[in-house]
């Protein structure tokens, strides 16, 4: 992880824990629509968060937000202490953003790839190549290490642009459906890695669909609906707020008051 983040002016949370990510009070309207409605959100250093909520919810405009590809209406995005619009450069040192179905140079090797990032982060030779030696073989991407990505699979590609991500060893991973196209022993990789990374004090923003995933990976989650965080914890805080016990599909369910999918599918097969 970069120690950039102490010089920056980093932020702690009321226990103390350093806080690697935060939205306050974002509001973002598009036109007529009210995409998120006073957002507070706090991300710490060696935990994997969890960014949940049904389609158009408002979960892609905070990851954009807070990525800097979208300026909030109201309210401020910052990355370990940079207020990411005011200083955009300086907070994109601090995190990588992989989001689905990443966009890679199709006529780049991996190689290429990784050296490019490693250049625009600031890393010598010698440690670009040492990295990218070390993520290549650990993503089995060696033997197609200089073949262009143009020719890579779904999965391959999913791979190479996580393998970019870390090259820099960002203090905060953003992760939008990061096991897209990626077969079972890829995925375990991934799953483990995104726990290993917090373990050595990163953060990570993980998105994602695959609800029994999140709650084996995540250490918290926060429950986007209608622009507004709904709720926001581990397990045993979204099982109190839900008033019951069970997964967190269920409870995802609950808390979005989302119609039961028995019934749904019952009424989509006409029985």
């Amino acid at each position: 992880m970069t120690d950039g983040a102490a010089e920056a002016g980093d932020r702690s949370g009321a226990d103390g824990r350093r806080v690697v990510a935060r939205l306050v009070g974002v509001e973002r309207r598009f036109g007529e629509v009210h995409a998120l409605r006073g957002v507070d959100l706090d991300v710490f250093a060696g935990e994997v968060f969890g960014l949940l909520g049904p389609n158009g919810a408002g979960k892609t405009t905070a990851v954009r937000i807070l990525t800097g590809l979208l300026a909030p209406t109201e309210g401020r995005a910052e990355v370990a202490g940079i207020d990411v619009a005011a200083q955009p450069l300086e907070a994109r040192r601090h995190f990588a953003f992989v989001p689905d179905g990443a966009p890679l140079y199709s006529q780049l090797s991996a190689t290429q790839h990784l050296a490019l990032v490693g250049r625009l982060h600031g890393l010598d030779e010698a440690e670009i190549a040492t990295r990218t030696a070390r993520l290549l073989e650990g993503f089995e991407l060696a033997d197609r290490a200089d073949d262009p990505i143009g020719g890579f699979s779904r999965g391959m590609r999913q791979k190479a642009a996580i393998a970019c991500a870390l090259i820099a060893e960002p203090d905060l991973l953003v992760l939008d459906e990061p096991l897209t196209g990626l077969d079972a022993p890829s995925t375990a990789i991934v799953k483990e890695l995104l726990r290993a990374w917090a373990r050595r004090g990163g953060a990570v923003i993980y998105t994602s669909h695959l609800l029994d995933v999140v709650e084996k990976v995540c250490d918290r989650m926060a429950i986007v609906t209608d622009g507004r965080v709904l709720a926001i914890g581990g397990m045993a805080e979204l099982r109190a707020r839900a008033g019951h016990d069970g997964s967190l599909e269920q409870l995802f369910g609950a808390l979005t008051e989302a119609d039961d999918p028995a019934l749904r599918a019952a009424a989509i097969l006409g029985d």
